[in-house]
């Protein structure tokens, strides 16, 4: 139990620590925009499905952004194989159903912006067009700490594989 509270700790490290300066990059390449502008101006990259496939094609500025259901609900997120688990915020995480009143905010997280505090939480169900996911791993953050939902690794590395290909991000189940 500690090993795994010490390594899910040293993952959210990593977020905490990989958000942000993504963050940053996206913002400055799309003109300074306001976080949220960005986030609504950004071309949602999905190009094609089939079976239980999906490609992601890259944005103007090199990311890879899919609009993925989570608990049900619409979310646009940016795929990022460097970080460790699925990151939300506040806001996101009270759309998907989350009661972030209950949730216990003990993992300390160094960002940018400094000591941020995150919570643990599991998603029923993360989908991205045919491919679907139950019982995933995520963060929840401060919508201070996190603008947008950013998708790592405890989604990915359930999937059968993902790979990046002629400038498309390939996911398969």
């Amino acid at each position: 139990m500690i090993m795994r509270l010490l390594a899910f700790t040293g993952g959210l490290a990593l977020v905490a620590l990989v958000v942000p300066d993504l963050a940053s990059t996206y913002l400055e390449r799309r003109g300074q925009a306001t976080a949220q502008d960005a986030q609504r101006a950004a071309p949602v990259a999905a190009a094609y499905a089939s079976g239980k496939s999906i490609v992601l094609e890259t944005d103007p500025a090199g990311h890879f952004f899919g609009t993925f259901r989570i608990n049900g609900r619409a979310e646009r997120g940016l795929v990022d194989t460097g970080a460790s688990t699925i990151a939300i915020n506040t806001s996101a995480a009270r759309r998907f159903g989350i009661s972030v009143g209950s949730l216990a905010f003990a993992a300390r997280a160094q960002t940018a912006n400094g000591i941020v505090e995150a919570a643990y939480v599991r998603l029923d169900r993360v989908e991205i067009g045919s491919i679907t996911l139950k019982d995933v791993d995520a963060m929840v953050l401060p919508d201070k700490a996190l603008s947008g939902t950013l998708v790592g690794m405890s989604f990915l590395s359930r999937l059968s594989s993902y790979r990046v290909e002629n400038g498309a991000l390939h996911l398969i189940r």
